[in-house]
């Protein structure tokens, strides 16, 4: 195998690791094994395998019917590959022009690249970012992460006006959406009126006077009052 792919944790072992912590930030640190075989797609006794290969390595709390939780080793280790993949995604955006949703798959196989020289002098050359272009914390070097306290959209009122800071669906489909949309990080929004029966917002921003979004679409922008 290619040397920079080898160490402590395979790339399977890495990519279970951060389907944890990813799982675990919603649900008190804890995750159900069918939720991390749901997350993945994968069979539900492959996962409780391999539950039982990281928690040999001291990376993951196992026991048989109980919720899974990552140890303080696999938090790190989780960490540093989520690291990766972020600073990966803004190097992608700031110095090679890619758009924010052409970024997840390539940052998917950067992550698991044994280099800690290549992401410092990346990390050099974006200035030391501390977050993503989706507005994401970017975990430093120790794996410790700086969590921002915003809110969604959806739970704004009337009359807010707020800016767009982070989005909680990254996937391609739906920053297309937002870009059809011109709704980006940074976009000042004004809530002109909140629909009662199913929470759709009517909003204005930019050269958008008047632009409906769904309940789906406000529950993943989180925003920042203003």
């Amino acid at each position: 195998m290619n040397a920079y792919f080898c160490g402590m944790n395979s790339l399977v072992e890495e990519n279970y690791l951060k389907a944890l912590f990813t799982l675990s930030q919603d649900n008190n640190g804890e995750v159900s094994v069918n939720d991390l075989s749901k997350h993945l797609d994968i069979k539900m006794p492959t996962v409780t395998n391999m539950m039982k290969k990281l928690a040999a390595k001291k990376l993951v709390h196992y026991e048989s019917y109980k919720p899974l939780r990552l140890t303080e080793k696999g938090k790190k280790e989780a960490a540093l590959v989520i690291r990766k993949h972020r600073l990966t995604e803004m190097y992608l955006v700031e110095k090679m022009g890619f758009g924010w949703d052409e970024v997840h798959e390539i940052a998917e196989q950067i992550e698991h690249v044994r280099a800690p020289e290549f992401f410092a002098k990346m990390d050099e050359l974006l200035n030391y970012p501390k977050i993503d272009p989706h507005g994401s914390p970017i975990p430093d070097k120790e794996g410790r992460i700086e969590w921002n306290e915003y809110s969604k959209l959806s739970d704004c009122k009337e009359g807010d006006s707020v800016i767009v800071t982070a989005v909680i669906n990254t996937s391609d489909e739906f920053l297309k959406f937002l870009n059809s949309r011109a709704i980006s990080l940074g976009v000042r929004i004004r809530v002109e009126y909140k629909e009662p029966f199913d929470n759709t917002m009517i909003v204005s921003y930019g050269q958008h006077p008047r632009e409906a979004l769904s309940h789906i679409v406000c529950e993943s922008l989180l925003v920042e009052k203003i």
